[in-house]
């Protein structure tokens, strides 16, 4: 009996024992699966993460290009050398352990050899070989190749292949520096980009990285070639611009000139723009700063920060560097937002022809200011016009005439207009920041805001809104959205992407637009406001502007000028602000049409289009001196009296010796006279150049030519036109000895004029 129940409870133990370890080896089972099945992924990437290493195979940045495939930004190969700081310790307690005299001071040989080579200050590396903890020190990002060649030379010389170490890496490169910079922007140290295109369309520039991965052993032994991983990077896309080179090259020079010209305190900005496409030619800041060292302060900028008085040990010069790098930075193309002005009038004047304004306002009396409701607002002409035509009332920028055509439009119609043109939105750009416009909400314009508005006062718009506006007028209605990538190509050349061109809305009416750019041309051809920005053998289609600075300083100023041409047939649209000039005359129709014309004059000849001049354009070209040394004298005699030249022959001889003015000078037909030197005569610096500054076109030319000089114009080929331009400038200066028969270049503007 007893035996019976130690067998049972034998038993039952022996099934409770069985029981455990089933139960046991069931849950054994479980986990086994669920390590092979349900988280077969997670355990394996830990392993992998312990006994892999992953390698970052770096994408080729795409370059960028402009619109006839010149290569604005690329990448070249630069070299990182760095320093593994524990390796340098390490080696030097070796060192000392087996008593290697010559390896114990190996921090400060690699020191001075790195200091010596790269011009970095010796105390600054020895600081970086003494931080034990790091792996890896940079001593320089951006080494070239000599110093690459040198610093190995280094690591041979001193046996420290492990200590010291280059490593190629690829940095981006501007091929013209500080051209279009404001536009293409900069990349940072990742090599990601940080301003303009460079930023805007920074994935698409950038690839896609590839990777490398190695399995390595328990000893850090590289497994055999089954276990490694290789993804190919993607290179990124290559950018083909609007951008024209030629074009853009122009329009800087231009901006660089108005803003020492002008003294513009606060810089220039200026775009060009095809209007029929939108497709952006050049866009440009000045001062600008060059996108190969985008952190350095340019030397208007520098000044800047060195006329504060602080120092880099000061409180507050670190964040006034950094104030001065943004704005240097700017694009005030687009970002900066400012009042038009009177430039603005062009579009106050195409409503009126939409809306038949201009039918029941056909004149207006200017008396040099209009009250109204209460308020008295001035003209710019603080005597009045007088009585004005509806062209008159543009080309002399009448800002009652304005105002008048303003009430009868009514606020909700022109309100409406403002926004159709596109000035209560941004224009969608591709550029990063663009600005946004400041005006009034529809339910608080009021009567005295829309007197105000309608010349272009108390709001604030972006360039780059203005310009495109100003397009929709020049190309007969139709507001297109502004571009500055065409297309996008990849490593093997391929498009990938391509612009469409994108029409916005019809705005105006093409003959409405048509009148605006006949009223325009007319005005500046004519006696308008705008002739300075004439340009001979082009009808150029503009209008300039000075605002005040409301809201900032009142007694600042920002002069500009818009226009189109050929203003029969517009192709582009250009626009220039000079905020703040400090210059006697601060009016954008001195300060900026000139340079207008002059960007006109050689743009519209470097886009394929042909000068058409008139009669009486024709007589006033000038002619290019040849060369005739060495011809016989009768023969260059005929050969300039056919170029329509006159002549004087001085000395005794048969072949010419030397002549006046020299082979490529430019002399006006109506008086240039060449004076060809024979035998033995040669000329002298028997005459003194007189002063000709202030003068007339009439004056200075016969004083002059009386004097035995011989005249070039630039600027305002128009000369003649209302009262007369005046010479602003001469070359050579008064007072200079020179020959007689030499060139005087004069350059005219009108000075009768204001906005």
């Amino acid at each position: 009996m007893q035996s019976t129940r130690i067998s049972t409870k034998l038993t039952k133990r022996a099934f409770g024992g069985l029981a455990v370890i089933a139960v046991a080896f069931l849950v054994l089972v479980i986990r086994i699966f669920c390590l092979q099945t349900v988280d077969f992924d997670y355990y394996r990437n830990k392993v992998l993460d312990q006994l892999t290493t992953e390698s970052t195979i770096l994408s080729e940045r795409g370059n960028i290009y402009d619109s006839n495939g010149v290569l604005l930004a690329t990448n070249k190969t630069a070299y990182r050398v760095f320093i593994a700081p524990k390796t340098i310790h390490d080696e030097m307690k070796k060192a000392k352990k087996d008593g290697n005299a010559e390896r114990v001071d190996l921090d400060v040989k690699i020191s001075r050899g790195l200091s010596e080579l790269l011009g970095i200050e010796y105390d600054t590396i020895y600081t970086m070989t003494g931080k034990t903890t790091s792996l890896d020190a940079t001593v320089l990002r951006e080494a070239s190749s000599e110093q690459a060649d040198d610093v190995l030379k280094l690591i041979s010389d001193l046996k420290v292949s492990n200590c010291i170490y280059v490593e190629p890496t690829n940095v981006r490169y501007y091929c013209y520096s500080d051209l279009a910079t404001h536009v293409l922007g900069f990349t940072g140290r990742d090599g990601d980009g940080l301003y303009g295109l460079e930023y805007y369309y920074n994935k698409q520039l950038a690839g896609t990285p590839g990777k490398f991965i190695t399995a390595r052993d328990a000893y850090g032994n590289e497994m055999p070639y089954e276990y490694q991983s290789y993804i190919d990077a993607i290179d990124g896309y290559d950018l083909n611009t609007t951008l024209d080179i030629k074009i853009q090259a122009i329009l800087e020079e231009q901006l660089k000139a108005t803003y020492v010209e002008s003294g513009a305190q606060a810089g220039v900005a200026g775009m060009v723009m095809n209007v029929k496409t939108g497709a952006v030619y050049a866009m440009g800041t000045y001062p600008d700063f060059d996108s190969n060292d985008a952190w350095t302060l340019s030397a208007e900028y520098a000044a800047q920060l060195e006329s504060s008085g602080l120092t880099a040990e000061d409180e507050g010069y670190s964040a006034l560097r950094s104030s001065l790098l943004n704005q240097m930075w700017q694009n005030k193309a687009l970002t900066f937002t400012y009042m038009p002005g009177s430039t603005f009038k062009i579009i106050t004047t195409a409503m009126a022809i939409e809306t038949g304004t201009d039918k029941l306002i056909p004149t207006c009396t200017c008396r040099g200011q209009l009250n109204v409701y209460g308020s008295i607002i001035h003209c710019h002409k603080k005597g009045g016009h007088g009585v004005l035509s509806f062209a008159g009332g543009l080309q002399q920028s009448c800002n009652p005439y304005m105002m008048e055509l303003a009430e009868k439009i009514g606020r909700s119609t022109f309100y409406n207009y403002v926004k159709n043109f596109g000035y209560l939105e941004k224009t969608g750009i591709d550029l990063p920041g663009e600005g946004i416009s400041s005006f009034w909400d529809e339910g608080a314009f009021g009567p005295v805001d829309l007197a105000v508005a309608s010349f272009g006062q108390n709001f604030k718009i972006s360039m780059i809104q203005h310009l495109t506006a100003i397009s929709a007028v020049a190309n007969g209605g139709k507001l297109i959205q502004p571009y500055m990538v065409e297309s996008m190509t990849d490593a093997d050349g391929n498009i990938v992407w391509q612009h469409d061109t994108k029409e916005i809305r019809q705005v105006v009416s093409e003959s409405a637009c048509k009148q605006v750019a006949t009223i325009l041309k007319e005005g500046v051809a004519g006696d308008g406001g705008s002739k300075n920005a004439y340009v001979a053998g082009y009808r150029v289609a503009a209008k300039t502007g000075t605002s005040e600075k409301i809201g900032d300083d009142e007694t600042l100023r920002i002069g500009s000028c818009v226009a189109f041409a050929p203003a029969e047939d517009p192709e582009i649209a250009i626009i220039i602000i000079v905020d703040e000039p400090t210059c006697t005359n601060v009016y954008g129709s001195y300060v900026a049409a000139p340079y207008i014309a002059n960007c006109l004059e050689q743009m519209l000849p470097a886009l394929g289009i042909e000068a058409e001049y008139t009669a009486e354009e024709s007589a006033k070209l000038e002619v290019e001196v040849g060369n005739y040394m060495g011809m016989m004298s009768f023969s260059a005699k005929q050969s300039i009296e056919k170029a329509g030249l006159s002549v004087e022959i001085i000395g005794n001889g048969e072949k010419v010796t030397a002549q006046v003015p020299a082979a490529g000078s430019k002399l006006s037909k109506q008086n240039g006279k060449i004076i060809l030197y024979v035998g033995d005569w040669a000329p002298n610096n028997e005459l003194t150049v007189p002063n000709v500054i202030g003068m007339s076109a009439s004056a200075a030319n016969r004083i002059l030519i009386n004097a035995g000089f011989n005249i070039s114009i630039e600027g305002a080929t128009n000369y003649e036109v209302g009262s007369g331009a005046e010479v602003v400038a001469q070359y050579p200066a008064a007072g200079t000895p020179a020959t007689r028969g030499d060139v005087v270049s004069v350059t005219f503007r009108h000075t009768d004029v204001s906005d």
